[in-house]
């Protein structure tokens, strides 16, 4: 039986309501501390998320790992979101674009200065490796914090965002229930931004 079958489902559930007032009620639930409406959250926007960040970064490693980033993001700050100020959908297409195109300048800065070492002789300043030893630093936490998911969450995780599975191509080649492939994969974005320190 699928785990969220029996969990009544709220305000993101309610046929009739319209898609911005359902993503912004859920979003102050989130706000709250909710896990349950950030699952919803997650459902609701994470394919337009990654879709986003794809058509801006291409590559589909980066483009996981950097949706990834963008739903934690959406995680930790939906206090932030000011329904005054635009659609929530519009303010997680922000985050998610701002992220991509921060992901795309810093690759093109480690380009450059690739570029540059090479054509120099001359040791590289101080202030370039401090900053390309501190990328290669936070890279290697997020893989430690993968590293604490359970076998499931890291698999559903890595499938969906590093294999483009959609979460019912998940379930399927996991011979395991949607619900519980959704949930483990919410629950599993919940224990990396706990990982990470991030705070919210």
């Amino acid at each position: 039986m699928d785990e969220e079958a029996a969990v009544p489902r709220e305000v993101g559930a309610r046929p009739g309501v319209p898609a911005a007032q359902r993503l912004g009620a859920l979003l102050r639930e989130v706000a709250r501390g909710d896990e349950r409406a950030f699952g919803e959250v997650y459902d609701l926007v994470s394919p337009t998320v990654y879709g986003l960040v794809r058509r801006i970064l291409r590559d589909p490693a980066q483009s996981e790992e950097v949706a990834q980033e963008v739903l934690v993001e959406v995680w930790r700050s939906a206090c932030r979101y000011d329904e005054r100020r635009g659609t929530p959908h519009a303010w997680v297409m922000t985050l998610a674009h701002r992220r991509a195109v921060d992901r795309v300048r810093s690759e093109q800065a480690a380009t450059d200065r690739e570029a540059r070492a090479a054509a120099s002789d001359t040791q590289r300043p101080y202030d370039e490796v401090a900053e390309e030893v501190t990328d290669r630093l936070e890279g290697e936490r997020v893989r430690r914090c993968l590293d604490t998911l359970t076998e499931l969450q890291c698999e559903s995780v890595r499938l969906a965002y590093y294999g483009g599975y959609t979460y019912r191509e998940v379930a399927r080649l996991l011979s395991t229930p949607l619900g519980t492939i959704k949930t483990r994969m919410r629950d599993g974005l919940i224990r990396l931004r706990d990982c990470l320190g991030v705070e919210w």
